[in-house]
């Protein structure tokens, strides 16, 4: 390539926690605006912030997981800066101490394992959010703009990498794997739909084995497709800029997803230009290794190892290794199947394909899903002894997830158990053949999907019950006589 590309992402992750950060106002998505406020997250004179410790831990959970190295002590800063959607007029958060620095995030991409360092994972609280009047019902208020305040005060924690991922595409998987490890953790239910995960990218484009160019940063992606799509685009950008011998500019870019394009926002601020001193109303934070070593024991097997040992252990092909331990509802789900009917790969190819087809439609989380593993590992066992056939087991397991009964009464109160008969199969098979002479002609020339038809002849008399391999086997031998 002419250039190299560095790209360094902050992302900042709502937590999940039931009050705010300093004070016990609701963090429930979706209030009234302004129904979720108080006099200490509104700043208002004289009152004291207090830590929300489950915050902590979850910052400090998160930490771990990604290999950092936890400071002994940390303290939070003031951020000071003007905003309407500030009502202090500066933020809490943490600046030259962090809670956590010098970790990684490993994932796989190309089939290739790739690391990329974390800088520092820290605390801070969230602003409002400004509503602008050009989005509202009433034409007297599309000249205004006005603010919620219910987001003030939020807990939130910042992850921000180095500067060594090197295509929009790394930087996607990078995200992807975050959210995936951020979810297991369940410190946050990452819904940027809801903001509960947002991410801010700084990209470089640089001539190749030089040192990082100048950076620009790219805001308002708000899903991870923005994310690969602004950072292309801006790379085409740099690289047009240094083509005609111009210079990049540092500054603040704005992602519009309607129009695909980047627009300059402001130039970009330094450290020195927010004022950074130390918050004086809270103390310190200190982590002692009781602490730390309680919540690192309590740390769940993670996304990249539960995907090895699912290939390892069970014998799965990488794919079906990533697509069931995208989430840790699924991946234990999977578990609990193969604990019972342990056949990983007939498991495997159910969950992939109609378990998670029906919990996509009904739009469900797993856990609300009626049917057990139990009875998943019951109708599997029941396909693989003959009982069943693979159209009749989708039949029967749409009605099991629908009322979460076991498979055996619904196939005796629906008669649906599978024709093996040779003898009243023998009759159908000899039907088809005389109804269907140029498809036995077709296959008795060579033509396999010959076969396929008239199979499905056969179970379209059947309604599906006939065994499809005594059916292919009366045919391959009746065609043959002929």
């Amino acid at each position: 390539m002419k250039y190299q590309v560095n790209i360094g992402l902050e992302v900042h992750v709502e937590l999940s926690t039931e009050s705010k950060f300093f004070c016990g106002c609701s963090t429930k998505f979706g209030a009234p605006p302004n129904s979720q406020t108080c006099s200490i997250c509104l700043g208002l004179p004289g009152v004291l912030p207090v830590i929300n410790k489950k915050a902590v831990e979850y910052t400090l959970s998160a930490a771990l997981a990604l290999d950092c190295e936890v400071s002994r002590v940390c303290r939070f800063a003031r951020k000071n800066y003007y905003y309407p959607d500030l009502p202090k007029n500066y933020q809490i958060s943490q600046y030259d101490e962090p809670l956590a620095r010098e970790g990684y995030l490993e994932f796989e991409i190309n089939g290739k394992l790739r690391r990329v360092e974390i800088e520092r994972v820290h605390l801070e609280e969230d602003a409002g959010k400004l509503i602008h009047g050009e989005d509202t019902q009433n034409p007297e208020d599309r000249k205004a703009s006005f603010i919620d305040y219910n987001r003030v005060g939020i807990p939130l924690m910042e992850i921000v990498s180095q500067p060594e991922l090197n295509s929009p595409e790394e930087a996607y998987q990078y995200l992807v794997n975050l959210k995936r490890i951020l979810r297991y953790l369940e410190v946050s239910d990452c819904n940027m739909e809801e903001g509960s995960l947002r991410c801010d990218a700084n990209i470089s484009v640089s001539p190749t084995r030089e040192k990082l160019g100048t950076k620009t940063e790219l805001k308002n992606m708000n899903s991870f497709k923005d994310l690969r799509d602004g950072l292309e685009l801006e790379v085409k950008r740099q690289s047009s800029l240094l083509d005609r011998g111009e210079k990049v500019i540092q500054e603040t870019r704005l992602w519009d997803p309607k129009k695909k394009r980047t627009k300059g926002m402001r130039s970009k601020e330094e450290a020195h230009d927010y004022r950074y001193f130390p918050e004086p109303d809270l103390l310190p934070i200190e982590v002692n290794e009781e602490w730390k070593e309680n919540l690192a024991t309590e740390l769940p097997e993670l996304p990249l190892k539960r995907y090895q040992r699912f290939i390892k252990d069970y014998s799965l092909p990488p794919y079906d290794a990533g697509v069931l331990t995208d989430t840790k509802e699924l991946a234990d789900y999977f578990e609990k199947c193969v604990a019972g009917f342990p056949h990983p790969k007939l498991v495997s190819n159910w969950i992939m394909g109609e378990f998670l087809r029906l919990v996509k439609k009904a739009n469900i989380p797993i856990p609300q899903v009626k049917v057990s593993s139990e009875q998943i590992g019951n109708l599997l066992a029941q396909m693989k002894e003959g009982t069943l056939s693979g159209g009749l087991a989708k039949l029967v397991f749409e009605e099991m997830f629908k009322t979460g009964r076991n498979a055996e009464k619904i196939i005796e109160e629906k008669k649906l158990v599978q024709i093996t008969d040779e003898l009243k199969l023998t009759t159908i098979v000899e039907e088809v053949v005389k109804e269907n002479q140029g498809a036995v002609d077709d296959f008795k020339k060579g033509k396999k999907e010959a076969l396929s038809f008239l199979v499905g002849q056969v179970m379209k008399k059947t309604k599906g019950k006939a065994s499809p391999q005594v059916v292919n086997r009366l045919l391959k031998e009746r065609v043959g006589s002929l």
